[in-house]
């Protein structure tokens, strides 16, 4: 980076795009995810092992004035994902989402112990004096996809209030599904839970592609945003084509929010008019911003079309309108 050794983070100037050369910059694999947290921690999650002079493991945190591990986190995150015909997989954390009132924070990964707690997919971190693992979890998290999948929670959002936790995932269908419907389970699903219950958690809504992965989910207050491969939205009769009801939603789409919500937004035609982009291999992320939704995503087969405009390979906006 800028003509050193930096091995998987650095911190760079944005004035004058030069590495800060006195911040710590070795992790020993992968980071996949940082996020700076209202009391001023940078939360690092990855495939690491060791990080900026520290043996701290997959989710650490670090001071953005010197990039040392400040000992905010101690989560002893542990564990991997072994069934029967599985798919090799290791300890680790991909992505995590801030609370909107910056008092918890949602991590998705690979891991089966938490500060000693059984997770599975996703946690809860509690910001305070120091970050711990919350008691929200469902034993839907804990729940095994098709074997190719064994991580399959690959993103999260918050609803604005705060009130909601909404998930995306991949997974094809539940592990050693029968092949029969309606689906069931969160795999290759949309799903929304309550973010304040602990006991019982269970989903409140779910929406199934059928066997179509979601990679991204966003939202705000008139839509939840999920972004993917997918090619229908209310498909939990089909599995890999449109089963009754099936409505086509290739690549993206938007669905009512809130705890009684989970229906696809559609036009006055039925179609999914602007919630709709090419497929491709699908949709990483995507960010609510005051202005729209910014949509980050592959050009593979040719894949250049969002919110039926072509011409849009890679990222693409979609505007509110007064």
């Amino acid at each position: 980076m800028d003509g050193a050794a930096a091995s998987n983070i650095a911190y760079i100037r944005t004035y004058n795009n030069t590495m800060v050369q006195d911040w710590a910059h070795n992790a020993s694999k992968a980071v996949n995810t940082l996020l700076l947290t209202p009391n001023g921690h940078l939360l690092a999650g990855g495939d690491f092992t060791s990080i900026n002079g520290s043996n701290g493991a997959y989710y650490v945190s670090l001071s953005p004035s010197t990039g040392a591990n400040d000992g905010y986190l101690n989560l002893n995150i542990s564990g991997h994902y072994a069934f029967s015909g599985s798919a090799p997989n290791q300890t680790s954390i991909y992505n995590q989402q801030l609370s909107p009132d910056g008092g918890h924070v949602l991590a998705e990964g690979t891991f089966t112990k938490v500060e000693g707690n059984v997770r599975q997919q996703i946690f809860m971190l509690n910001l305070g004096s120091h970050g711990n693992v919350s008691d929200w979890d469902s034993s839907e998290f804990s729940s095994y996809c098709a074997d190719k999948h064994p991580f399959y929670i690959k993103a999260a959002a918050w609803s604005p209030d705060g009130s909601t936790v909404y998930v995306a995932d991949t997974g094809f269908a539940p592990l050693n599904w029968n092949k029969t419907f309606p689906l069931t389970g969160i795999c290759d699903a949309v799903a929304a839970f309550p973010a304040s219950r602990v006991g019982g958690l269970t989903h409140e809504w779910v929406n199934y592609t059928g066997c179509d992965s979601l990679f991204s989910v966003a939202a705000d207050p008139f839509a939840v945003y999920v972004g993917g491969h997918e090619r229908w939205a209310d498909n939990s009769g089909g599995c890999n084509q449109a089963g009754p009801g099936a409505i086509p939603s290739p690549g993206m789409g938007g669905f009512t929010p809130g705890a009684t919500g989970g229906q696809l937004l559609t036009d006055s035609t039925g179609a999914t008019g602007l919630y709709s982009r090419g497929r491709g291999l699908g949709a990483d992320d995507m960010l609510v911003t005051p202005a729209g939704l910014w949509i980050a995503s592959d050009n593979d087969a040719g894949t250049d079309t969002c919110g039926g405009i072509s011409g849009l390979a890679g990222i693409c906006f979609l505007p509110y309108t007064s």
